[in-house]
């Protein structure tokens, strides 16, 4: 029988493992996906060969693992209830701003760019890993509130394609060619939001709509009497 791991290992090896691929990272940028090796991620990440080997037996799957922990605020499960679009759509927005607004995507994607003529793979990894699955969560979300009647969606991969670029295109793609680029937290809120709005005004259904409406009028009035 093979022994299970102490809590005391395994937090060991968390350890290590996040030493290595925040090292591999930097390396990534620095020297680029060809010229690092792994016994050079190794040393930058104060571990041993045997270490690192154990845990990324190649550099491939070295670079999984950073896409995977780039994307790590996905969860396709993690999908909100239905029957409330505007909210449903906040939550995700809201995530999404998060996830995209870390500096880690844009090194990741920046590594992809700039590899990208002599390791195609590594772009493949990034889609099918990375952005692949938070856009299902979308789409999936999309197709079950157009199931609960809550929206009028006869295309949910667009509708998820509009949406995400309605946030990437002001928080993530400026970044990539502005390292000074910025965004308050009072910018992000807004951008989310006037994404959650145009989605609902384009798909969401009558009823919603007149929901919508309602609560708009009645927070305005709630606002005028304060």
């Amino acid at each position: 029988m093979t022994p299970v791991p102490s809590a005391y290992h395994q937090r060991v090896a968390e350890e290590k493992r996040a030493l290595i691929v925040q090292a591999a990272t930097e390396l990534f940028l620095e020297l680029g996906y060809d010229r690092t090796s792994l016994a050079r991620v190794a040393d930058s990440a104060g571990v041993s060969k045997a270490t690192l080997f154990k845990q990324f037996p190649t550099k491939a799957a070295l670079f999984d693992a950073i896409v995977i922990d780039s994307w790590a605020e996905n969860d396709v499960a993690d999908v909100p209830p239905t029957g409330d679009l505007t909210a449903g759509l906040t939550v995700l927005g809201r995530r999404y701003a998060t996830l995209v607004s870390q500096p880690e995507m844009t090194d990741l994607l920046r590594i992809v760019i700039a590899e990208l003529p002599r390791f195609p793979e590594l772009a493949k990894a990034h889609f099918s890993q990375g952005k692949l699955p938070y856009f299902e969560t979308i789409r999936i979300y999309l197709v079950a509130e157009h199931d609960a009647g809550a929206a009028d969606i006869a295309d949910p991969e667009m509708a998820a394609t509009q949406f995400l670029g309605m946030i990437s295109n002001y928080l993530f793609w400026p970044s990539l060619l502005l390292p000074d680029w910025t965004v308050s937290p009072a910018r992000t809120t807004a951008v989310v939001e006037e994404a959650v709005r145009t989605m609902v005004a384009r798909y969401g259904t009558d009823g919603h709509h007149r929901d919508r409406e309602v609560f708009t009028a009645s927070t305005a009035d709630d606002t005028q009497g304060r």
